[in-house]
């Protein structure tokens, strides 16, 4: 009876509506990158009709009645827009396609001043420690620092091992980006930045790769190759990356998230507080109904603004970011530790529990020391609770202690300095950003010797871990999360034939190759061990590199671009392996390698090599 009543209401329906409605559909889109926009509202002004635009940005507003409306279509972080005059005819799809220019800021708040560059470089020598680059802003006025405070804990460069006497390479997995992102802030305001804040895996971790999909008994696929190195023709580089397990909407698990921000004086610039509301807003603008919401702050004393909230009442937890102000001194440890119990209170069994905390890393007051407070982070780890960690600002940025906090916390590090950096970073990536497939992820290479004779990682010298780490679940090691790819390139020296029939004969001991390793085609072996979200105990698995080394011409866009981008931070960090490195060889390397750039972040590498080209020839 009630199938036979639906039929016919729904035929009603359509008799009624026949002849009298149509539709419009388009796609939104970028005005300057042509990047797709999801989550836009497009509605008809006056009226209840209106659409969101899904993951590719199309919209669809059905059973609009003949006739001519404003079109109004507004997303955080950018302009709003109004179309007049559209018009809508019976049984037709009006197609329409919009362009949306980001939101701009009042200019009066991006007025900042810049010790000289010659002044800076003075600090290069003083490495690890608080620099003391004078920074200038209005004097007395919002913001006002007398002094650049900003830390980066010192770098000593990986060498190269002789895989005779170490065959094998262990490091934890690390998708942190934060390097990138604060470099490119030094570059934009022209200036070349600290050698120490340059970390050459976290530029080429900011890209994603074109990797093949993991199997579907594992979250994480292995993806080689072998070619020439471009900096040093007497070397050759090995590309290893992993793909994390994309997630489709659906599989993504309810999120009980704690907003932790920073809003004490130190965050009182357009660079810092207000640009936090915006990037916050953004991410509010992804929730599901069923996450929760709760806002913590801290300044002189640690307070909740929201109580958790479902994601469902999203103007509610606009209405509260809104709100925010800055001014006090920083309790930082207070409000980690508020966070963290208001995250447990309302913790979800097998859900995503997570602090997100925002700041430009000044804690002063409370839990201040960084081991006080990695200590306390580790244990909440160990109860399911994960950390994200986003600096923000100048002048006073702390990289140091929030690349330690989020590494520690199971979370990941990124460093926002602009409007699309938080649109990458909490919309573009959302899923990698907060849903973690596999924690404790570390990886392990061991070469043969009858292959390769000696070998350097490039970069990941703070995730360096022993061989013995490998197998002990008890060691802290990195989180990858859902589509997250990790990249690590090795630079490589090949054994020579005039070793063929080496021994290596030590007083006490008596070394010699396999006949087995000289007979294969295998280079290297890869392991990868990583737990579960909620594991204890971890799983392993491993692929072998097979075959010589092709032509770099003949290598793919993977291998070139990442090449092109480790080369880039060695010569930002002056490093001692850099060789022939070059900024043409980099741009064209890049350049013939851009692939598939859906947002443009490929194309903007571009322009920064173009600028410290520049920067270089004017100092």
């Amino acid at each position: 009876m009630r199938t036979v009543l639906f039929l016919l209401i729904t035929s009603i329906a359509a008799m009624l509506f026949a002849g009298t409605t149509g539709k419009i559909a388009g796609t939104v889109t970028e005005d300057q990158s042509g990047a797709t926009i999801a989550g836009a509202n497009v509605i008809l002004v006056g009226t209840s009709l209106g659409s969101a635009t899904d993951s590719n940005g199309n919209y669809t507003i059905i059973n609009i009645p003949a006739g001519r409306y404003t079109l109004e279509v507004s997303m955080v972080g950018y302009e709003n827009r109004k179309i007049k005059n559209v018009k809508v005819k019976a049984d037709q799809t009006t197609k329409l396609d919009i362009t949306l220019g980001t939101e701009k800021v009042k200019q009066e708040e991006v007025v900042e001043f810049y010790a000289p560059v010659e002044k800076r470089a003075m600090s290069d020598q003083v490495r690890g420690v608080a620099t003391s680059i004078g920074y200038m802003g209005a004097v007395g006025g919002e913001g006002y620092i007398d002094y650049n405070t900003e830390e980066y804990d010192k770098i000593d460069e990986s060498g190269f091992f002789q895989v005779i006497q170490k065959p094998m390479s262990t490091f934890a997995a690390d998708v942190d980006a934060a390097s990138y992102s604060n470099a490119r802030r030094f570059i934009m305001q022209d200036q070349m930045p600290y050698k120490d804040a340059v970390r050459s895996e976290e530029f080429i971790n900011y890209f994603s790769y074109d990797y093949k999909q993991p199997e579907q008994d594992k979250p994480l696929s292995i993806n080689m190759e072998y070619s020439e190195c471009p900096w040093n023709k007497d070397h050759n580089l090995i590309h290893i990356g992993l793909q994390g397990k994309k997630l489709a909407r659906e599989e993504q698990r309810t999120s009980n998230l704690v907003f932790l921000i920073d809003v004490s004086g130190s965050m009182n610039s357009p660079k810092k507080l207000p640009l936090l509301k915006k990037s916050y807003k953004l991410l509010v603008e992804q929730l599901k109904p069923e996450d929760k919401i709760a806002i913590v702050v801290y300044a002189g004393s640690a307070g909740l603004v929201l109580p958790s909230t479902s994601g469902a009442n999203k103007a509610e937890i606009i209405a509260a970011i809104e709100r925010l102000q800055a001014g006090g001194s920083t309790a930082g440890g207070a409000g980690i530790q508020l966070a963290y119990n208001v995250a447990k209170e309302n913790y979800i069994t097998e859900g995503n529990n997570r602090v997100i905390l925002a700041t430009d890393g000044d804690f002063n007051v409370g839990i201040s020391s960084t081991s006080e407070l990695v200590r306390f982070i580790e244990e909440r780890r160990d109860e399911g609770i994960f950390l994200t960690v986003l600096g923000f600002g100048m002048g006073n940025y702390k990289d140091n202690r929030l690349q330690e906090l989020a590494d520690r916390g199971n979370g990941n590090h990124a460093y926002i300095d602009n409007i699309m950096e938080a649109k990458k970073v909490l919309v573009n990536e959302i899923t990698s950003t907060l849903f973690t497939i596999a924690k404790d992820v570390k990886i392990q290479v061991e070469f043969n010797p009858a292959k390769i004779s000696s070998y350097r990682l490039i970069g990941y010298e703070n995730r360096k871990l022993e061989d013995k780490d490998f197998t002990d679940d008890t060691k802290d090691a990195g989180e990858i999360g859902a589509g997250h790819t990790v990249t690590a390139l090795y630079e490589v020296v090949p054994a020579g034939k005039e070793n063929a029939n080496e021994q290596y004969d030590l007083k006490y001991q008596h070394t010699t190759i396999k006949k087995d390793a000289r007979i294969t085609d295998e280079v290297l072996t890869v392991r990868i061990r990583y737990k579960e979200p909620d594991g204890r105990k971890s799983k392993e698995f491993s692929e072998a590199l097979i075959g010589k080394p092709v032509k770099l011409s003949k290598s793919s866009n993977n291998f070139r671009f990442s090449a092109a981008v480790a080369e880039f931070s060695m010569i930002l960090n002056d490093s001692e392996f850099k060789g022939d490195s070059n900024l043409e060889s980099v741009k064209n390397l890049a350049k013939n390698a851009r692939g598939d750039d859906p947002f443009g972040y490929r194309v903007e590498f571009l322009t920064l090599v173009d600028r410290v080209k520049v920067l270089k020839e004017q100092n």
